[in-house]
């Protein structure tokens, strides 16, 4: 009887103890809430949204010291830095209308001409067949003066087609009056009065219809191109007056206005050129010169951020931007110089009122690409 009650407790205990490890295994751990536990989450993490940017998830409490995008007031004056051009309406190319060689030259690169100087001899039998052309034309109309009305007016309308066959060549109708005899040079000269900023004549050189020889300019009147920020356009017009000082001449200002301005902004700098025509007494203004030029406005407005703010990254600025739930947005910047020290003004990639890391961007941009697999 002792022997079967012992048997017994050991076997009641036996299918206990199988009977807790067969619910225990079968329920497995449960949160409080029922759910089956999950893997523990890591941070820094990417959040691919279905529609918009990629952002960087950080723990929670973990979010970097964040500062808000300023606006500040712009100064009624615009400046930037030009360079001095030739006025392209002002240049003369000079270029050779006939086959033939080139006999003289009689002026050389930066020498100042004026119209109607002799400045190349051009040897071109093709010219004196021409001019031969023309003198015979103009011979036929005193031996047909007795002939009837219609042989006059041919011989006249000959005369008038060989003269503009040498307007054509190149040749000026008082030059063109002054020819006695068909000759095989011929005198080429000045266009316009100005300096010949290119010189492609050589003596002994061939010549063919259409080669430039010389290229003329004058600098009573030049350009200065220059870079504006593409938030400035609107206050930027045509006709406004500016004022250009040089490395050269510090003391003294030249005066001009805006004559025209790009239709098209740089991506990659959000800048467009404006184009100034400057008054150039003395001629002091030399083409490829730096000037620095200023023009009044009316009062803007400027975003700005602490320089600590943007991170450079092979040719490009970028700031984590706080999108709220421990994430930052990542986001291509442009910037501009700003007057006060530490700070940069924005041109393009924030908007008022963004929250942007400061201290910490260097090392949020590493985290950013430790995120992606990569070294920063």
């Amino acid at each position: 009887m002792t022997i079967w009650l012992c048997y017994g407790s050991r076997a009641l205990w036996a299918l206990l103890s199988l009977i807790t490890v067969l619910v225990i295994a079968c329920n497995g751990p449960k949160h409080a809430n029922g759910d089956t536990q999950q893997p523990v989450m890591t941070f820094p993490r990417l959040v691919h949204q279905d529609q918009g940017p990629e952002l960087l998830q950080l723990r929670h409490g973990a979010l970097p010291r964040t500062t808000i995008v300023l606006t500040a007031q712009l100064p009624g004056l615009v400046e930037t830095t030009g360079q001095i051009t030739f006025d392209d309406r002002r240049v003369a190319s000079i270029i050779s209308r006939v086959s033939g060689r080139i006999e003289a030259v009689r002026v050389s690169q930066w020498d100042s001409v004026s119209r109607g100087q002799p400045i190349l001899t051009l040897y071109s039998p093709d010219l004196m067949t021409s001019e031969a052309e023309y003198l015979q034309a103009k011979a036929s109309v005193p031996a047909l003066a007795g002939g009837s009305a219609g042989d006059r007016e041919f011989a006249q309308s000959m005369v008038e087609a060989a003269k503009r066959k040498l307007e054509l060549l190149g040749i000026e109708p008082a030059q063109i009056e002054m020819i006695k005899t068909a000759a095989p040079t011929f005198v080429m000269r000045a266009p316009i009065s100005g300096t010949v900023v290119q010189n492609q004549a050589l003596r002994g050189s061939a010549v063919n219809p259409g080669d430039v020889l010389y290229s003329v300019g004058t600098l009573e009147d030049v350009w200065i191109t220059g870079d504006i920020y593409e938030d400035e356009l609107a206050r930027v017009q045509v006709g406004q007056q500016l004022e250009a000082v040089t490395t050269a001449y510090p003391d003294e200002v030249f005066h001009g206005t805006i004559a025209r301005i790009s239709p098209n902004i740089d991506p990659n700098t959000h800048t467009l050129q404006i184009r100034c025509e400057v008054k150039n007494p003395g001629l002091r203004l030399k083409p490829q010169m730096l000037a620095m030029v200023k023009i009044i406005v009316r009062p803007g407005q400027a975003l700005i951020v602490p320089l600590d703010a943007v991170v450079f990254e092979t040719d490009s600025y970028f700031a984590y931007v706080d999108v709220g739930n421990d994430s930052l947005e990542r986001r291509k910047v442009s910037i501009g110089s700003w007057n006060r020290e530490g700070y940069a003004r924005v041109i393009s990639g924030l908007e008022p009122g963004d929250r942007v890391v400061t201290t910490e961007a260097l090392q949020i941009n590493e985290l950013w690409h430790e995120a992606h697999g990569e070294s920063s």
